[in-house]
């Protein structure tokens, strides 16, 4: 007989860097499924597989409702062609955001570059100003010699 591996809510939420919270309102939204031994959870294989999916899904931007149809594409047979181009077609809305964001991230990099160069450039001048040591043709002319 194969042994089961369990986890714990807190050994899920160390591993994966969230708050027992966080695991619990996943649990409420109906994406996790821990089995109930007493008043403890306890995860299975498949609730890890789906907080990783789930997690991966927020870092690249889906809502918890995008996640939960996509998670749970997961359970039902393959081959449904209408989830698999429901998928698609929130991959490739996100990518577009994604690719937009990255435009705007570039330009806003280049406008700091360009900030930052004409800080350095000012602040090169303001120094340079600061430190020059006065040097004869600094000094006036005899003629121009203030009165003693």
């Amino acid at each position: 007989m194969p042994v089961v591996t369990t986890w714990t809510i807190r050994q899920l939420a160390d591993e994966y860097a969230v708050s027992l919270r966080t695991l619990r309102h996943y649990e409420d939204l109906g994406l996790l499924h821990p089995v109930r031994v007493g008043v403890a959870r306890e995860y299975h294989q498949r609730d890890r597989i789906r907080l990783e999916l789930i997690l991966r899904g927020k870092r690249v931007g889906f809502s918890l409702d995008e996640i939960s149809v996509i998670v749970n594409m997961y359970d039902e047979p393959p081959g449904e062609a209408g989830q698999l181009n429901y998928l698609i077609d929130q991959c490739d809305v996100r990518r577009r955001a994604l690719e937009q964001q990255r435009r705007d991230i570039d330009a806003t990099i280049a406008d700091l570059d360009g900030i930052e160069a004409r800080c350095r450039e000012d602040l090169g001048q303001l120094v340079g100003r600061k430190r020059r040591r006065p040097s004869r043709d600094d000094e006036p002319p005899a003629h121009e010699a203030a009165p003693l």
